[in-house]
């Protein structure tokens, strides 16, 4: 597995590593990821000055503080503005319907396109940026939270939106920030980010949910992780609430928790009747 490459990369060693993140994070690693691990933790062997996974498997286990930087490393993050634009429709019908809403979570916030698409939405649809709605925005990667919570973007990563969402919810760089664009302080101060690991047991967050957007995460865990994750995530959603979840996600196995209302949108079983 090592021959050709910088750092001696063993079978065992990828076997290890995919074990550790399962244990940290509820994420299993494929068979097929063997050349992403080595790519990736490459760069911590190299800042470590560490010649052999196995070393660094070692400093993991001695040094708690890698953690992080070991479950940010193989964390992936691939998200983009209004991404499934489908649920943002469906955020404003919930919006409308329900204009008391007062929390929402956002639990993969990645690099903050996800939970300013719904501060946009919050925005747009009671037409302020002071409406009184808590959106809280999670992630296991405390790297992607602080570009989120700095809110620059390439301006190619807006390129999808229209012109009036460009000019309302974003100022544009100039000298040596041109070619880069800043979410406006009023969208910013909407967002609360926090750094949240769904298998942790215990999350800071207190309170029944409006809504909660776990999209493209469970696709992550095996399936009695997912149903564990999704019971507890349910629990907090008001009995009017509603899930949304990602386009690869299905709970139809779950319909003791979660009943589907189409488009990957649940809401609890419990509930007995779609909010909407």
């Amino acid at each position: 597995m090592s021959a050709g490459r910088e750092f001696e990369y063993r079978s065992q060693d990828f076997n290890s590593v995919r074990q550790t993140l399962y244990t940290l994070t509820g994420i299993r690693l494929a068979d097929s990821k063997d050349s992403m691990v080595y790519s990736r933790l490459s760069r911590r062997l190299r800042l470590l000055k560490l010649r052999r996974f196995e070393d660094y498997l070692d400093y993991l286990e001695q040094d708690q503080s890698e953690a992080e930087h070991f479950i940010n490393a193989l964390t992936t993050n691939l998200t983009s503005f209004f991404r499934e634009p489908h649920h943002f429709e469906v955020l404003a019908q919930y919006l409308r319907h329900y204009p008391g809403t007062k929390r929402i979570w956002c639990v993969a916030a990645s690099t903050g396109e996800e939970p300013y698409s719904i501060a946009m939405t919050v925005a747009q649809t009671f037409g302020r940026f002071d409406v009184p709605i808590e959106i809280i925005a999670s992630d296991i990667d405390s790297g992607v939270l602080n570009a989120a919570q700095a809110g620059i973007y390439n301006l190619d990563r807006i390129g999808n939106l229209s012109d009036t969402l460009k000019k309302q919810f974003f100022h544009k760089g100039t000298g040596a920030n041109a070619g880069k664009v800043r979410v406006v302080p009023e969208l910013r101060k909407m967002v609360e980010f926090q750094r949240i690991n769904l298998l942790d047991a215990q999350w800071p967050i207190q309170g029944q949910m409006d809504i909660i957007f776990c999209r493209n995460v469970m696709i992550y865990f095996d399936r009695s992780t997912q149903l564990r994750v999704l019971q507890k995530l349910v629990l907090l959603l008001k009995d009017t609430g509603i899930y949304v979840a990602g386009h690869s996600e299905n709970f139809s196995g779950a319909k003791d928790v979660v009943k589907s209302m189409g488009n990957t949108v649940y809401y609890p079983s419990r509930a007995g009747r779609a909010p909407l």
